[in-house]
């Protein structure tokens, strides 16, 4: 399916790209990704639900076709103020958001300080707490910038680096590196700036427990219609976690994927029929 390139400015001057999928009808959704991944990600979700409704999916400052400027500003309330200028942008009043992972994070910060603009938020194997492991195994990549010779190389990375991830094929794995990474003269190179590590916290922050939780802004997520939708293998997101969130907000509907650690890719059919299902809710609320 094609998109629209969609090039905006950010409030301090950063270039910052999005893809519009375009659709009309029902709610719009807005696609958020994770720290180092960036629209690609989305394409078998827009494309299957932009035939009944408008479909944006954003690379952050850093990732992507969006430009790389002061790593102070990787942060979540910085990146909730841009996806609020795109949708500004684009003239969308109110969107719901599918938030992989940071994206997740950046929705919940929007919950906070923009509420009026959300229509419910998808949380893709993210939550208020974040589990050590998870944190120290992105940690141990952020901010390296490897060398591969070949896609195979960069596949084969993929498979060091993300646990749980189950059942793929070899050519699901080549589809996967190729969102994942981008294509510099047929060498996979890291599609996101080698500084986003600046403003992660450090391992030594990390194990010392200075990673905040973000109950308190979780909280302000209800009472949009939400989802979570959690990887069965993931070592970020646990099941105990997504349980307080469900305490919390009583209205926040749940889905494991078998078969997936951090993050489910969501084409995945329990995904999408969960996604289905937060939907109906969000058009009919």
């Amino acid at each position: 399916m094609q998109f629209r390139h969609v090039r905006y400015t950010s409030a301090d001057g950063v270039s910052l790209f999005a893809r519009d999928y375009g659709g009309a009808g029902l709610t719009p959704v807005l696609c958020l990704p994770g720290l180092t991944r960036n629209s690609k990600d989305f394409a078998a979700v827009a494309e299957r639900l932009a035939d009944r409704r408008r479909v944006v999916c954003a690379d952050f400052r850093g990732r992507g076709l969006s430009g790389y400027t002061d790593p102070a500003t990787y942060r979540p309330d910085v990146e909730a103020a841009d996806s609020l200028a795109l949708i500004d942008h684009l003239g969308i009043a109110r969107v719901a958001i599918i938030g992989t992972s940071r994206g997740g994070l950046v929705a919940m910060t929007m919950a906070a300080t923009a509420k009026q603009r959300l229509a419910g938020i998808c949380f893709n194997d993210i939550g208020p707490k974040i589990e050590l492991g998870g944190l120290l195994r992105i940690r141990s990549y952020l901010g390296v910038d490897p060398r591969f010779a070949s896609w195979d190389e960069a596949v084969a990375a993929l498979k060091a680096t993300n646990p749980g991830i189950e059942g793929l094929d070899e050519a699901a794995w080549q589809a996967f590196a190729r969102r994942v990474f981008r294509d510099a003269g047929g060498i996979p190179v890291i599609d996101y700036d080698p500084d986003l590590g600046r403003n992660f916290p450090s391992t030594e922050d990390i194990v010392a427990g200075k990673t905040p939780e973000l109950w308190e802004m979780f909280d302000q997520v209800a009472p949009l219609p939400a989802l979570i939708v959690r990887g069965a293998n993931s070592e970020l997101l646990s099941a105990t976690t997504v349980a307080e969130m469900q305490r919390r907000h009583t209205g926040l509907a749940a889905v494991t994927v078998k078969d997936r650690g951090h993050v489910p890719f969501l084409d995945e059919p329990e995904a999408i029929a969960a996604i289905n299902d937060w939907l109906a809710v969000v058009d009919a609320s």
